[in-house]
């Protein structure tokens, strides 16, 4: 049995894959993504615009994620469906 062996080369070509494999069904789940970079304050102010605009019973909106970055401005992505039915 021959050991695999790990070069970055083999790592890259390996994550390069998962990662197209994971956008496409993100791509396929229905749901509308929008991504900011934005200080603090102005992340609380757009979330709260984006929860008002499409209310979670109707939308199923939400953080997907966010991170803090080193200067201080968080990333974050919300996640909502394109429409209320």
């Amino acid at each position: 049995m021959a050991v695999e062996r790990k070069e970055p080369g083999d790592i890259a070509t390996r994550m390069a894959a998962h990662l197209r494999r994971t956008s496409a069904q993100r791509r396929e789940d229905g749901f509308k993504r929008e991504s900011f970079t934005l200080p603090r304050e102005k992340a609380r102010e757009k979330a709260r615009e984006i929860f008002a605009a499409f209310p979670k019973a109707a939308y199923m909106t939400e953080i997907e994620s966010w991170r803090e970055l080193d200067d201080g401005r968080i990333e974050f992505t919300m996640r909502r469906l394109p429409s209320a039915d």
